[in-house]
């Protein structure tokens, strides 16, 4: 039943975003032709009950314009487009509704692979809510065994298809960022923690391209050039929030980011290498040589032996 209700509140909230402003009768036309109706109106009171439990719950308050033909909207349109959990959440079950409202149309709906390490993720948040710390057994990718050690959950965040838990890891006495797919194990400790009022999480990633913070990398301004068909992808989805177009030609676009120039935001400008040019900071264009140069000899049958791990606070 509570399943039911949130699915309900999820279709309304979704079905009056997408519409902008629509009356009841024409939610009530929408709603008999799903699977959750059962072909039978939506009584009056009882929308209304629900746009009472949708603004108690996700703080989303669906008014109406009594001029005019008593139109409903939603009044804080702009918080949900600003992202953040409320947006994803919403999101995701408003997909999952449309999905089982088209079940017949399941082989023709194709998803990349859900982030991994789902299973200790409630666990995680509910010890953020409680404020209790975990004990966590961990192998990273560097370690031939598993360790565990006490923590205390700052926030979550998820990345390329992967799950992390931010938080003071007691073992190092250190902020620290675990990927949820190496624990082996999670447990409830006994202790109780605060999370720091000066931490904030947004923050803390803001000069970050990823998941890396490295507090031996600085932020600098990093210019770059884009050709071709990357200047337009770029344009559609920003590298970083701190994008910025500072020049344009006939097939280029001149881009500016400020941001640490982690191992990972270096590996995306290599990826993109045939439409990317760094432009500055010197020392990044020489890196992307040096990478370029590293490459051409491991496909002329010669190795390195180089691997670079300096720059991740991340344990892997």
């Amino acid at each position: 039943m509570a399943k039911d209700l949130f699915n309900r509140y999820i279709w309304l909230v979704d079905t009056i975003y997408r519409t902008k402003k629509i009356t009841f009768e024409e939610i009530n036309e929408r709603w008999k032709r799903t699977d959750m109706s059962g072909g039978e109106d939506l009584p009056l009171r009882t929308f209304h009950n629900h746009r009472k439990a949708i603004e108690e719950m996700f703080d989303i308050n669906i008014e109406c314009n009594k001029r005019g033909g008593y139109y409903y909207y939603i009044e804080n349109v702009e918080e949900m487009e600003r992202g953040g959990v409320r947006s994803w959440l919403l999101n995701t079950f408003a997909v999952n509704n449309l999905i089982n409202e088209s079940h017949h149309l399941k082989h023709h709906i194709l998803f990349e692979e859900n982030p991994s390490g789902r299973e200790y993720l409630s666990p995680i948040i509910e010890s953020i809510r409680d404020l209790t710390t975990v004990e966590l057994t961990y192998q990273g990718y560097n370690r031939e065994s598993a360790y565990t050690f006490e923590f205390c959950p700052y926030c979550v965040k998820v990345f390329r298809q992967r799950w992390y838990v931010v938080g003071l890891s007691l073992y190092y006495n250190e902020i620290r960022t675990y990927a949820l797919d190496r624990i082996k194990g999670l447990s409830f400790g006994e202790n109780h923690y605060e999370i720091p009022q000066s931490f904030d999480p947004q923050e803390y990633f803001t000069n970050s391209f990823g998941i890396i913070v490295d507090k031996e990398v600085n932020a600098e301004t990093i210019t770059i050039r884009a050709t071709g068909n990357e200047r337009k992808y770029l344009k559609a989805l920003p590298l970083h929030h701190s994008q910025q177009e500072i020049a344009e030609g006939d097939n280029y676009i001149d881009f500016c980011y400020f941001l640490c120039p982690t191992l990972d935001f270096r590996q995306e400008l290599f990826s993109r290498m045939a439409e990317i040019e760094v432009l500055s900071p010197q020392w990044l264009r020489q890196q992307m040589v040096t990478d370029l140069k590293r490459i051409q000899e491991i496909y002329s049958g010669l190795t390195m032996g180089v691997t670079d791990n300096t720059d991740s606070n991340i344990v892997e």
